[in-house]
């Protein structure tokens, strides 16, 4: 699936840590839906990534690459329209991510502050594992190689973003030329969604998730262990919708707005309990979540035809990073063997 010149190029990914949850198909997968068919779109199983703070449970993120695209194709993430990949099985993006380190100082990466906040929340201090300082180098390197120019990102990712182009701009300005290209970010209209605790953002490891495959009774359960609003005891008080999770999620999955915006009225001036809210969220939630639980386990029955969906799709992903390393290679000069096939003159 070559490039087209009249259509951007997205890169897009996840960590294969664990099976992807409601948080990611709002904040990203349903934009990836939507955009292969007006981009040039790479879904990147991100599994060397995933190992740089992971290492010690490698098996479980070599395990999730298949119970992450089983999500993507789920969600109708299309391997005719996407190429999805298997990061470490194209070894051209550590190949880049090596060259592409030089371009970029220790002090500068200990900077991002989406680095560290996230050295901060696993409580490295200065014990960081060597991979996870170069993330970003690595996330540069996974962006230029596609020669990506739009990322979807949620706004935490932004500084990555920026990162990105900075080392394109320091690899151009040293070379002499425009080998690599910048990209640009591109935000979700719903960048983050609660976990159903309150506490923070929806995450596999908190345990505060909603997971695609979740069964109709998980579902439920969910639902009902959702924070609300403490201080609303009965019907008829007045309830608190800033932080009520389960008007997040209204939010973000009932298509009517008009009729969020009525419930929201009610809850505020008392008359509507937090029993009835749960029960109109359970009823969307089963709606959205059904065909991509059936269609989950459809992939699933199958998962040969998986892996042989992400080779055929890191085939095509190898040959467009393979020309990107050769032309950063050729600028640095290490292209010798090559000159030997250049006619003289």
């Amino acid at each position: 699936m070559p490039a087209s010149p009249s259509r951007p190029v997205v890169l897009t990914g996840d960590r294969t840590t664990g099976p992807l949850h409601l948080g990611h198909y709002v904040g990203s997968l349903k934009a990836r839906v939507a955009l292969q068919d007006e981009a040039d779109q790479f879904v990147l199983l991100a599994d060397e990534q995933a190992l740089t703070d992971n290492v010690d449970a490698h098996r479980r993120v070599a395990d999730n690459v298949v119970e992450v695209a089983l999500d993507y194709l789920a969600v109708g993430i299309d391997p005719a329209k996407s190429t999805i990949l298997v990061q470490s099985q194209v070894p051209e993006l550590a190949e880049l991510t090596v060259l592409l380190m030089n371009f970029v100082t220790v002090s500068r990466l200990e900077r991002n502050p989406t680095i560290k906040e996230e050295i901060r929340l696993r409580g490295f201090e200065r014990d960081i594992p060597a991979g996870f300082l170069v993330y970003p180098v690595s996330q540069a390197a996974d962006i230029t190689a596609f020669r990506a120019t739009v990322v979807p990102v949620g706004e935490d990712q932004v500084p990555m973003i920026e990162q990105t182009n900075e080392i394109v701009r320091r690899f151009n300005a040293t070379v002499g030329a425009e080998v690599l290209i910048p990209c640009a970010a591109r935000l979700s209209s719903v960048t983050r969604l609660p976990g159903i605790d309150g506490k923070s953002k929806m995450s596999k490891s908190l345990g505060n998730a909603i997971a695609l495959g979740a069964t109709p009774d998980e579902i439920r359960d969910a639902v009902q262990r959702m924070y609300t609003d403490e201080g609303h005891l009965r019907v008829s008080d007045p309830g608190k919708v800033q932080g009520n999770v389960v008007f997040a999620f209204l939010d973000a999955f009932e298509p009517d707005s008009a009729h969020v915006d009525a419930l929201k009225a009610r809850y505020r001036a008392g008359g509507l309990g937090d029993a009835a809210l749960k029960r109109m969220l359970d009823e969307r939630l089963q709606a959205v979540l059904a065909p991509i639980r059936e269609r989950r386990a459809n992939f699933a029955s199958d998962r040969a035809e998986v892996l042989r969906v992400l080779e055929a799709g890191t085939d095509r992903a190898r040959d467009v990073a393979a020309g990107t390393l050769t032309d950063v290679k050729r600028a640095l000069g290490l292209d010798y063997f090559a000159r030997l096939a250049r006619p003289r003159g």
